[in-house]
């Protein structure tokens, strides 16, 4: 079992930063890829970034990229999610996820196929 616990949310205003962590338990936390999500009040989950299990490969939704940065310490059975420059539409829950499969540099962005999950992060962003 993993069970991730996501911190660093809050309210910032537009033109701020954030930085969100990921604490993930177990053993096993280097050997899988993560990921980053949001839903904000109303609407679906939608991808935010990922990384592979040894963080040499990132992917980034359109709407984030050249402003949010996805990073992993394995040696502390972390993620982060740096997020500068924040804009009204980034006001959302933040969640981290863990990817189903071992080793893989498939940086997905379906939801389906990460399987464990934190509780999420609040973030509002005042304009």
């Amino acid at each position: 079992q993993v069970h991730l616990v996501e911190s660093g949310g809050g309210v910032v205003q537009a033109g701020g930063s954030l930085r969100l962590s990921c604490a993930a338990s177990g053993r096993t936390f280097s050997m899988y890829g993560m990921g980053w999500f949001r839903q904000a009040p109303g609407k679906e989950r939608e991808f935010v970034a990922a990384i592979s299990w040894n963080g040499d490969t990132t992917r980034y939704a359109d709407s984030v990229k050249g402003r949010f940065t996805i990073s992993r310490d394995n040696a502390k059975n972390m993620g982060y999610l740096q997020g500068n420059s924040l804009k009204s539409e980034d006001t959302a829950v933040y969640h981290c996820a863990q990817h189903q499969t071992l080793w893989t540099r498939n940086l997905s962005l379906r939801p389906t196929d990460y399987n464990y999950w934190g509780q999420g992060t609040a973030v509002t962003v005042s304009s």
